[in-house]
């Protein structure tokens, strides 16, 4: 993979996209930042933009403790009634 620098004006217009793509897969299974980032293939900064507006506006959250390198792992966050 090539990597090209691309501007924030460049990131943020692929969110809703990627919003949609990083749903399904935390639909399946709970994942890091950075084992997103390697099954969109998109680099890990790009991702952290995307997650952390879904962080933002409570579509995610963290589970548990941070791995040993210091990753979370993300859930779809569920509704409380």
């Amino acid at each position: 993979m090539s990597i090209i620098k691309r501007n924030k004006r460049e990131i943020m217009r692929d969110e809703m996209i990627m919003t949609d793509k990083i749903m399904a897969i935390l639909n399946k299974e709970n994942k890091t930042i950075m084992e997103i980032a390697d099954e969109l293939g998109f680099p890990g900064h790009e991702v952290v933009c995307w997650m952390m507006g879904m962080r933002r506006y409570g579509s995610i959250e963290e589970v548990g403790r941070p791995d040993i390198d210091g990753y979370f792992k993300y859930m779809i966050k569920v509704e409380e009634e």
